[in-house]
């Protein structure tokens, strides 16, 4: 009997992963949306360039007018359902000349395939660079949101996977918030190289016809001229596609430590940090206890395909010949792509994300990551040298666990005689505790260290209030950055579409 031409496992998994997809996608394109496509940055291309050549007397205005109606047509044809959407422009050329007469390929005048290339890339990285950032800056909303609500829930903070010291929830999601806004400022260094405009390179060297760069650049909705023609078509799709990439790779590389964070504790037995059941997890097939975590699950193969991607697109660029097409394909949009499609599966998870406080602050307490504070406070407090207080911490931490005791159900009198037996190692005899009970079962408290925090950037409440203030502001003003972008986009494809349709209807 032949083998199924769909073995079952795959079939399940194949529908988990169409379940995990819908659950966690981002929002699609409006149905009358143009699709932009190759074809569709073509037919911008020679929209500017038709005005343009006009403007510059390299085709006369009767031809111009023919032509941009042949453009025009070419492009209504390619938004018809099944109508033809060619991506090379020795493709498109023979469906305009079809019907404006080979006089229309004066448009072309002072431009090649090299610099219509370069700038489709640029354009194309351009949309989704912008798309990247509002998902980044989604995300972040999401960390300062939660941070705000868990501000002052103390939970536990590890260091080489080690319970170390207790912070709070909000002071930690903030870190991570701090890394986010890092990311948004590189993306709009990038953004500024980036948008540059290579078109009327020609291929290399410009050409001999009087091509206004700048006008296109102005038409296309670049902010200005990549000025050095053979850099704009083949040097800068190295950098400019490996910076993105890479880019992209790096916040890759800050969501895959926040998702194994939260499931170090869904391993647990008892966790402080869940999923909400639902479309975030899933259960087994056999195990019915299990509530498998999905969400993370995703996310974080998101973030490792990220960064394979990136990896490809620095890959594909390594020893090549400038001017080959290893590095002028779509490796680096792919893994900018990623790494929004990362940010978008990221925020559902956070939007279900659960803090059990008291389980959280049980695990603080289960533990020793308060002793610092002891030590600190024996040198304020006693003018205790802070190696005494720290030596004896320590060796008040190797009785706690040997004798399996809370540092709350540390009895007093074994303290005393660790003190003594711990200053007598640095020459000092007969020395005494010297804090009260009452004191040095405060130190040990988790919200005792967290308060008694004094430096810049510490969990202390009025720092977490300070920091988030500062959060919100910078997330308000990267949002705000966006909206200009993209409404200087929206001004200039009005500027290109009027200008076109003037002469596309003129007489």
């Amino acid at each position: 009997m032949s083998a199924p031409l769909f073995p079952a496992h795959r079939l399940a998994r194949a529908l988990a992963c169409s379940f995990i997809t819908l659950a966690l996608a981002g929002p699609t394109l409006a149905a009358d949306a143009p699709k932009r496509d190759n074809f569709y940055w073509l037919g911008e291309f020679n929209k500017a360039s038709t005005v343009m050549t006009v403007e510059q007397g390299i085709m006369p205005q009767a031809l111009g007018v023919k032509t941009a109606q042949a453009v025009a047509k070419v492009i209504a044809d390619g938004d018809q359902p099944g109508g033809k959407r060619p991506g090379d422009y020795l493709q498109v050329e023979p469906l305009i000349t079809k019907i404006a007469g080979p006089d229309a390929t004066r448009m072309h005048s002072g431009r090649s395939r090299q610099d219509i290339l370069a700038t489709t890339r640029r354009v194309m990285l351009r949309d989704r660079l912008l798309d990247l950032y509002d998902a980044l800056n989604e995300t972040n909303a999401r960390f300062n949101t939660l941070a705000a609500r868990y501000a002052d829930v103390i939970v536990p903070a590890y260091t080489n996977g080690v319970q170390a010291q207790p912070t709070t929830y909000g002071h930690y999601l903030l870190g991570y918030s701090a890394v986010l806004s890092r990311d948004a400022e590189r993306v709009r260094e990038a953004y500024a190289r980036l948008n540059l405009s290579p078109m009327g390179s020609a291929a290399l060297g410009t050409s001999s016809f009087p091509v206004d760069r700048k006008r296109l650049a102005d038409l296309l909705g670049f902010d200005g001229v990549a000025e050095n023609s053979y850099d704009a078509n083949q040097l800068a799709q190295i950098d400019i596609g490996a910076e993105a990439a890479m880019l992209a790779s790096t916040m890759a590389l800050t969501v895959g430590a926040f998702v194994q964070d939260v499931h170090t504790q869904y391993h647990q037995t008892k966790p402080w940090l869940m999923l909400q059941e639902g479309k975030l997890t899933g259960t087994s097939s056999i195990m019915p206890q299990k509530r498998n975590p999905y969400a993370l699950n995703v996310t974080r193969l998101q973030a490792s395909d990220t960064v394979g991607q990136a990896i490809t697109a620095v890959m594909v660029a390594h020893n090549v010949t400038p001017g080959m097409p290893d590095y002028k394909r779509e490796q680096a949009q792919d893994a900018v792509i990623g790494a929004t499609d990362m940010y978008r599966k990221l925020s559902a998870m956070l939007d279900g994300l659960v803090l059990n406080p008291e389980r959280a602050l049980a695990e603080v307490n289960a533990e020793y990551s308060t002793t610092t504070e002891l030590a600190d406070e024996l040198q304020r407090k006693a003018d205790v040298p802070f190696r005494v207080g720290h030596h004896f911490a320590s060796e008040l931490v190797s009785y706690g666990r040997a004798n399996d005791l809370k540092p709350a159900d540390l009895p007093m009198d074994q303290v005393q005689r660790i003190y003594t037996e711990s200053a007598k190692s640095f020459g000092i005899d007969n020395a005494k505790l010297p804090l009260t009970e009452a004191q040095f079962r405060e130190s040990l408290s988790a919200r005792n260290m967290v308060n008694a925090s004094l430096g810049l950037g510490g969990p202390q409440p009025a720092e977490v209030a300070r920091m988030q203030k500062a959060a919100e502001a910078r997330l308000a003003s990267d949002r705000q950055w966006s909206k200009d972008a993209r409404a200087r986009l929206d001004a200039a494809q009005k500027r290109l579409d009027d200008a076109f349709a003037k002469l596309a209807q003129a007489r």
